[in-house]
């Protein structure tokens, strides 16, 4: 009997990083996601299967993928947050996002833990590990990131303002 494929947190980073690279060949994109060519390979593939990805291409489906990333992903990879600590900043304390929620909106500082961390706030455990290394090496993809937390730990307007950024950035209205 087969067993029911699902999707996994990294798979979010994934498509996200082929919206932000289309076609990107498995070797760039293992690298730039800092994992192993066959993990990025099975990844598109649980991609694929959920329809996210078209089959038989690394395309991203962006209609499928904004309404996951904006209906989905907070029940498929509810957030797990852990004490204070030093972290690089996700969600509303990400610098390019924390300005959109000024004005009674303002959201706690929240970071992935991270040795050598500069913003103390409320840790969440990241999608997946590695995501620090990650968004160090690419700005666009930690932003990218920061938004999907958003969407998962923030409530109904902060959720509206994440969404509106990520369908800006990357053309999936």
């Amino acid at each position: 009997m087969p067993t029911q494929p699902s999707l996994r947190p990294f798979d979010v980073a994934v498509a996200l990083r082929l919206l932000l690279v289309p076609e990107d060949r498995y070797e760039p994109l293992a690298n730039a996601l800092a994992t192993s060519t066959s993990a990025a390979h099975r990844s598109v593939a649980r991609l694929q299967h959920a329809g996210l990805c078209e089959p038989s291409s690394r395309t991203v489906n962006r209609s499928a993928c904004r309404e996951f990333l904006v209906h989905g992903v907070r029940y498929a990879f509810p957030p797990v947050h852990g004490p204070e600590r030093l972290g690089m900043p996700t969600a509303g304390s990400h610098p390019e996002l924390s300005p959109l929620f000024g004005n009674g909106s303002a959201m706690k500082s929240i970071v992935w833990p991270m040795e050598g961390g500069v913003v103390r706030g409320e840790a969440l455990v990241p999608l997946f590990n590695g995501v620090t290394k990650v968004a160090t090496r690419d700005a666009r993809l930690h932003h990218l990131l920061a938004c999907v937390d958003v969407i998962r730990v923030g409530n109904s307007a902060q959720r509206d303002v994440a969404a509106d950024v990520l369908a800006q950035r990357l053309s999936l209205a």
